[in-house]
């Protein structure tokens, strides 16, 4: 198959790359020329695990190419998909649709022959009706057809999400998007990974219930960690015993100080106005939205109460900025939140992350970034862990112990085990974790 994915971001550039693994002639396509003339120069501007072998092996076979000009790939495709991003609109929450809308009008002017177009975008319902209208107004000769293609992927793990999906979910209208769409993923239909076709309208909105209902599993735990701490219960037992039973399951069910990144916060929030706007409101879900927002402030607050009551003057150390481990992803994540809180209560804080500490930079001022986890910790009055990267788990309390000017940590992931900590002499605070009795 020749494919065209438009846009080059975290959707677009690896769905291409993994598409052009799977054998088909891939075209990735993107306004930013500097992003272009790096991925030409076998850069990655994103930070994926495995994705810079997996680009350089299929543009070395041929299968994978990148370029700003759009007319001449999508003349020659069978399938062109729209990547590209849908951020919250300023003002009002809903999804800000101008650059779906914008390559739609572009690709209507380049169509030659039947070509199946296909929203991979997280877009609204509604928003492959919109995109057929944008291209049978610009091109009414155009012979196409709309479907909708959600991905269903995790930072950090998306090439194996990719490759090894729960389901392909696709949405059409016109059943002549059937036959290629199935070529498409043939290889991964050959596994055995479900295809599920459905309408258009249904695959749209199949996207935003599942990113709400894993947004609402966040949040739940989240309350019931506070319910625990109060309770003297311990969360991680709890999310263990809801966990084991198959209705439930134990994914997402881990306590922390709120959802981030580049989907949950702004799919919800989507959804939510989407509802509003059909007069048929998700309680569940502007509840969600709303508990994850005051959470995240609530964390600072923790911690100023595990240094006392005051931060004043005190050093902070921080491991982990950005919203999850193995991604330089910094959207909406929860530092941005509690790193300015503990500022504005007076604090200097000491940053390490693996990874995101250059996109952190870019959005948060007044911070030294250490080079290790133990600068981060050197004369520490409170340590805290907002990001469950996997080196955290192996570091030295000891070392750690030693380097800091008081030992306390605010454990906002749960990664290290309280009896041990509070054995070698830490004041430790977790999350839903009971605190030791007399």
């Amino acid at each position: 198959m020749r494919i065209v994915m438009i846009g080059s971001g975290y959707v677009g550039l690896v769905s291409g790359a993994c598409f052009a693994d799977f054998g088909h002639d891939v075209v990735c396509v993107d306004s930013d020329d500097a992003k272009i003339a790096k991925l030409k120069a076998g850069g990655i501007p994103i930070y994926e695990p495995g994705l810079d072998r997996l680009v350089a092996k299929n543009v070395a076979a041929g299968r994978l190419s990148f370029t700003t000009e759009l007319a001449a790939p999508v003349a020659a495709a069978d399938v062109v998909f729209i990547g590209v991003g849908t951020p919250t609109r300023r003002g009002d929450g809903h999804a800000d649709l101008s650059y779906v809308y914008a390559a739609a009008h572009e690709i209507a002017l380049a169509l030659d022959g039947f070509t199946v177009i296909v929203t991979k975008s997280t877009v609204p319902v509604g928003t492959g009706d919109e995109v057929e209208r944008i291209i049978r107004e610009a091109n009414p000769g155009a012979d196409f057809a709309v479907a909708s293609n959600p991905e269903f992927l995790r930072e950090g793990a998306a090439i194996e999400d990719f490759k090894r999906p729960d389901r392909i979910v696709v949405g059409i209208e016109d059943e002549r998007a059937r036959a290629p769409m199935e070529a498409v993923y043939r290889p991964l239909y050959l596994n055995k990974s479900p295809l599920l076709f459905t309408r258009r309208r249904t695959s749209e909105l199949i996207k935003y219930a599942a990113n709400a209902f894993l947004a609402m599993k966040i949040t739940f735990i989240n309350e019931i960690a506070d319910l625990c701490e109060k309770v003297e219960a311990d969360v991680q037992d709890v999310a263990r015993g809801i966990g084991l039973d198959n209705r439930i399951g134990g994914k997402f069910l881990h306590a922390g100080p709120g959802y981030g990144g580049s989907c949950f916060p702004k799919d919800t929030l989507a959804l939510v106005k989407t509802a509003q706007d059909h007069d048929s409101p998700l309680r569940l879900i502007e509840t969600t939205v709303a508990v994850n927002d005051v959470r995240k402030r609530a964390m600072a607050r923790k911690v100023i109460a595990a240094a006392g009551g005051d931060v004043r003057g005190k050093t902070i150390g921080v491991l982990g900025l950005t919203f999850k481990p193995n991604t330089d992803d910094m959207r909406d994540a929860p530092s941005l939140d509690i790193v300015p809180a503990l500022q504005a209560a007076g604090a200097k804080i000491v940053a390490f992350d693996p990874e995101g500490m250059a996109e952190a930079a870019k959005l948060m001022k007044g911070i030294t970034f250490a080079k290790t986890a133990y600068e981060a910790a050197f004369e520490a009055d409170v340590l805290v862990v907002i990001t469950e990267w996997h080196e955290f788990r192996g570091l030295d309390p000891r070392r750690i112990k030693q380097v800091m000017r008081q030992p306390r940590i605010v454990d906002l992931r749960n990664i290290f085990d309280p009896e041990e900590m509070r054995g070698l002499g830490f004041t430790y605070e977790g999350v839903g974790r009971p605190k030791p009795r007399p």
